[in-house]
């Protein structure tokens, strides 16, 4: 199949960060993604999950997510939205180790890790009506891993 798609709305709170990298796994299945590529599709999926966990609602206020698969020709879209707090300053999010919960165990790294395991990466937002995360991966063209000879 060259066409597939899929929706998934979901509370945000942490165990479902574990249930949205099951879910696209298994959704993508179908195409033999290779280890590494599911393996980054999957971290960053649980980057941009985590954002809208920790990031997206005020304290005791637990919003949702929607997570948007669509598979055409190989390329995989993602789309991760909250309809929370939204991102003030998009490129400053953008910088490595910054982060807007410096008490807590943030490392500030979630954009940069997603960048680095996608082929594209675009955020959108709009101050408190949420933000919209895109990514999209090409599956088949990283390197296969090869046993023997």
């Amino acid at each position: 199949m060259n066409y597939n798609e899929m929706t998934v709305k979901f509370k945000a709170i942490s165990a479902n960060e574990s249930f949205a990298r099951v879910c696209i796994a298994a959704f993508l299945s179908e195409y033999n993604p290779t280890i590494d590529e599911i393996g980054d599709i999957k971290t960053a999926i649980s980057e941009a999950v985590t954002n809208c966990v920790v990031h997206a609602y005020p304290k005791g206020v637990i919003g949702d997510v929607e997570m948007y698969v669509q598979v055409n020709n190989g390329e995989v879209y993602i789309s991760i939205t909250d309809n929370g707090v939204g991102i003030e300053d998009i490129e400053q999010a953008k910088q490595p180790f910054y982060t807007t919960k410096p008490n807590s165990e943030r490392s500030g790294m979630g954009f940069t890790v997603m960048e680095g395991f996608m082929d594209t990466l675009a955020i959108m937002s709009t101050p408190n009506k949420g933000v919209k995360v895109e990514m999209t991966k090409k599956l088949g063209e990283d390197s296969k891993v090869s046993f023997g000879g």
